[in-house]
This record gives C-alpha cells, structure tokens and sequence, in this order.
C-alpha cells in the first residue's frame, strides 16, 4: 500500500503513526546511521542512569533497568521518532525522599499508578496544552536546560566514590587534582576536538561515537589513570523480572504513592512533550503529543512491573541522537538492545570507557542546545519577554525543569493579560437625534473590566447611550459582570443602554447569564448585532 495511501487511513482511523521508515526509505547507509548512533546514545545512557539512581538512593540496576525499558516502549510507540528516553535527574530528585521513608517497593508502585496516570492525560488529549507554552518560556528552558546539562557533568570531575547524591552532580566530595584533573581535562577536549573535527572528514561514523572511541583507546592503550565507568559502579546484571510491587492494596498506600505519582506524571509528561517539541523543530516534525503521553504513560507501568524507577525523555541523549543522524524509531530501538547487551554481555568493557569521553560528548551538546542567539534577543524583545528568558533560565538551574515552565507560563499569562487590560477604551460621538454612541476597543476580560467600567459617565450621558462591541471581545463572566454594572447604573439614571455588534459567542455568554433572546428588526444593518434594553431586560439580535 503506497505510504500516502497508508497516511490517509491512520489519519481517519486515528491510528498513531507508527512510521519505521525515513522518508527516503531505509538503505544500508541509512541503517547504517541509525544503528550507530543508538550505539552512542546507549554509551552515554550508562553513566546517567547509574548517576541517576544513586540520587533516587537505588542500586544502578534499577536505573539501567528504566533506561532499557521505557527507552525501548517510547522508541516503538512513543509520539516522535528521534527521541530518547530513560531515568533523568528531575524525576530522581523527587523520589528520593519516598525511597527513604518507604523503602523501593514503594517506589515501583508509585511508578506503574504514574504510568496510568499519564495514559488517561493522553487518552484525554491533555498534551495538546502544550502549545500554550510561550517561545520565551522555550528559549529560558533551552538556555537552563543547557545549564544543568554542564553542572551535572561536574560529579564526574571528583573521586570516584565521594560524590554525595545530588540533582546537579555539585554535592560534597574531592575535586581531582594534579596530574589526573589535568589529563581528564585534557581527554576531554580531545573528544571535543574529534567531534568538531569528524564530520570535516567522514560521516561515516557519528562524530560523538568517533570522540568516545579514540579517547577511549588512548586510555586503555596508554593505561592512564582517570575515573572510569566502573568506577561508578559495576553495570552487571541479568534480564529484568516481573515483580509485582509488595506493597500492602489499601487506602493507607494509595495515601502515600498518590502525592509522588501525580508529580511524577506532570514532570515527566513536562519533560517529554517539550522535548517533542524541542525535536521536531530539528527534525521539521510536528504532532504526536497524545501519542507521546501513552507512550510514556505505558513505559512507565510496565517498568514499574519490571524493577524500574521509571523515567521521560531525556533531552541530552535525544539531542545526541538527532545531532548523530538519528531520525526514526530503529535508533531508539538500537539504543535500549545496546544498553541491554551491555548489562548481560558487555559491562567488562564498557565498565573500562573513560568519563571524560562521555563529558566531552556532553559539553558538545550543551554547545549546540544553548540558544547562543538569545543575547542578541534579550536586546530586541519587549522588556518582559526578556525577562521571562532570564527567569525561566534561572529557576531551570535552581529548582528543575518543571517549575521553570510552569513558572515561565504563568509570569508570560499575567504579563499577557496585563497588557490586553491596558487596551481597552472607547471612541465616542453623538448622533444627531441625540444618541451617544461608545464604540468599545479591546479586549473585555477579568483584567480590563474595572478599566471598562470606567470608560462610562450616566450622569451626564443622553437618555439614550449605544455601546458598540464591533472593535472588542467579551470573554469572560467578569466581562458579563462589568456589562451589568454599566447597564445598572444607566438604569438607576433612567437612561436606555443599548449593546450592538455582540459575536456569537457573545450572544452564548449573556444567554447563559440568565437573559432572554428574541428576535428584532430595530438593527438592521448589522449582519450580526445585539440590543440589549436596561428597561426591558431584553435582548434582542439578528
């Protein structure tokens, strides 16, 4: 069946596209490319998941375990190929505290009631409320996601075993110093060095794999002494079991996993889709957010089914994959079935690739995240937007991804409403039979409807005043409010207000505030219009 045939049906079927192949179809140099750079995300994915598990306070197996299975569910069904999933640090950070107060058991079922809790907001189509993140609120989460990018590679500049289990990796512990700080400095720019250089010579081999190959056969043909994955902790292990949560099915536990699930599913889903989003800019993608929700939302049950601490999308590696050539779900797949086979069958030798390779493939992706170009913009941009950036970029350092959007929409909503409520005035003239005519501009909302109000004098208008809504909105029930307290202070002048150029919604909103509709021919030129009698009480429209 043709490809445009098969759109055409999942379309109308609302069928997730499920789409395996580039659009250029899959060739040897194209599986080529996929599979690689799966390879280098699954080197990059060790250090994190082991990194991220001692924060939550669980064994390294439990991280690596999320990292192969909601990477695999999300790369199979997730709502954007390209993208990469695993343990992150924003969703350890939380669930540190219910470790140590509950024990891992807890942490499993908080995990799969997360994951149902994110399959009803995809079911329920409440991805879409991402698009009311604002472009400001993007380019602060860009900037500090870059950020916290960089800080949490500083752990790996301390000795192994002294870090202290921290969301940036900047806890207690001894720096490296002498001799080892100054080659693991040294390694680490080698592997930047092959990484811009590579794609100069071939694209044969993903820049950051090439980094992470030459740097590790000068370690290990050179025996230098620097911190190596093992140090970290031995990757070693079998196949991931089921295990159903032991935990006691009653009120008393629902209590205490509910608060954590619910956190959980709002950070991951967070993460996950602005990272869709993040994606798809580079990949010229779009949709996918509903589908994106179950995806994670599924992972996230079966992981807790089998050991995981669940997980999202991770930024970073599916920055990595895209920047390697990555661009359908064989990568993601490729990436999960390489860490697995790293647990079972590799862990000897990936336990002996150097960090600084890994850190020097991190810095070159918080080069390329960091919107460089926001400088010029702060400059450009109205002052609040400006300030949205720098906020945003602020709490993402501070506290964590999450807030700082959350934060970011907020301040941008107010902001948002502030200036529309500044809008709002009237342009006024008087008939010659004596009827003053108020033509309305701008919006008519809970921000601007004390300034409406004000716009109006009964005591000194005509008998007759006519409010012209052509140039403005009623929007809310404070704008109906605002309509009824004008109304009522023309009447207890006896004086007539009439409305006109009311749109449909309009005429909805003050049907539903209680008044009566009827037709009237008082109003004929307006295709649509509304006149509403103080006297009468009646409402009146074509």
């Amino acid at each position: 069946m043709p490809r445009a045939l098969m759109a055409s049906v999942a379309n109308r079927l609302a069928i997730p596209d499920l789409s395996w192949m580039p659009d250029e179809g899959l060739t040897p140099s194209r599986l080529r490319i996929e599979l690689l750079s799966g390879l280098t995300v699954a080197l990059a994915l060790v250090p994190e998941a082991v990194a991220f598990a001692f924060v939550a306070g669980v064994h390294p197996l439990v991280g690596l375990y999320a990292a192969f299975l909601v990477g695999l569910i999300t790369a199979l069904i997730g709502g954007r190929p390209g993208m990469i999933s695993g343990a992150t640090g924003a969703l350890a950070v939380v669930m540190v505290s219910l470790v140590a107060q509950h024990g891992v058991e807890y942490l499993f079922a908080t995990v799969v009631l997360m994951g149902i809790l994110q399959i009803i907001a995809g079911v329920m189509q409440w991805g879409r409320f991402i698009r009311l993140v604002p472009h400001p609120v993007m380019l602060g989460f860009v900037n500090g996601l870059a950020i916290v990018i960089f800080l949490a590679q500083m752990g790996q500049f301390k000795v192994p075993g002294s870090m202290e289990n921290t969301g940036h990796g900047l806890g207690g512990g001894e720096w490296l110093s002498g001799l080892q700080l100054y080659t693991m400095l040294g390694l680490v720019a080698l592997t930047m060095a092959v990484i811009w250089v590579m794609p100069r010579i071939t694209r044969v081999v993903p820049a950051p794999l090439a980094g992470i190959a030459v740097v590790a056969a000068v370690v290990i043909g050179f025996g230098l002494d620097v911190p190596r994955v093992g140090d970290m902790a031995s990757i070693e292990g079998g196949l991931p079991q089921f295990h159903i949560p032991m935990v006691p099915l009653n009120w008393e536990t629902l209590k205490i996993i509910l608060p954590y699930s619910v956190i959980l599913a709002a950070i991951g889903l967070i993460e996950s889709l602005l990272t869709l989003n993040l994606v798809g800019d580079i990949t010229g993608k779009r949709g996918g957010a509903s589908q994106e929700c179950i995806a994670q939302g599924t992972a996230n049950v079966v992981t807790g089914f089998f050991g995981g601490m669940g997980g999202c999308a991770m930024i970073g590696q599916s920055m990595i994959n895209v920047k390697s050539g990555g661009r359908t779900r064989i990568a993601g797949i490729a990436a999960a079935l390489f860490l697995l086979l790293f647990i079972l069958v590799g862990s000897p030798l990936i336990e002996q690739i150097p960090l600084a390779a890994l850190v020097g493939v991190m810095f070159m992706v918080v080069i390329g995240t960091f919107a460089w170009n926001s400088f010029n913009i702060l400059r450009k941009v109205p002052l609040m937007d400006a300030f949205v950036i720098v906020l945003v970029t602020v709490v993402t350092v501070m506290e964590d991804l999450a807030v700082a959007v959350v934060v970011g929409v907020i301040v941008s909503a107010l902001a948002y409403a502030w200036n529309n409520a500044k809008r709002i005035h009237a342009e006024t003239e008087e008939t010659e039979d004596g009827v003053k005519i108020y033509r309305v501009v701008g919006p008519l909302f809970f921000g601007s409807s004390d300034g409406f109000v004000e716009l109006f004098d009964p005591k000194t208008d005509p008998e007759n005043v006519v409010v012209d809504f052509a140039n403005s909105r009623v929007v809310d029930q404070s704008a109906l409010q605002a309509i009824e307290a004008v109304a009522a202070k023309y009447e207890a002048e006896g004086k007539q207000l009439q409305l006109r150029h009311l749109s449909r919604d309009c005429h909805q909103l003050l049907t539903k505030a209680g008044h009566l509709m009827v037709d009237s021919d008082d109003d004929p030129d307006y295709g649509l219009a509304v006149n509403y009698s103080v006297r009468t009480g009646i409402l009146g429209g074509h």
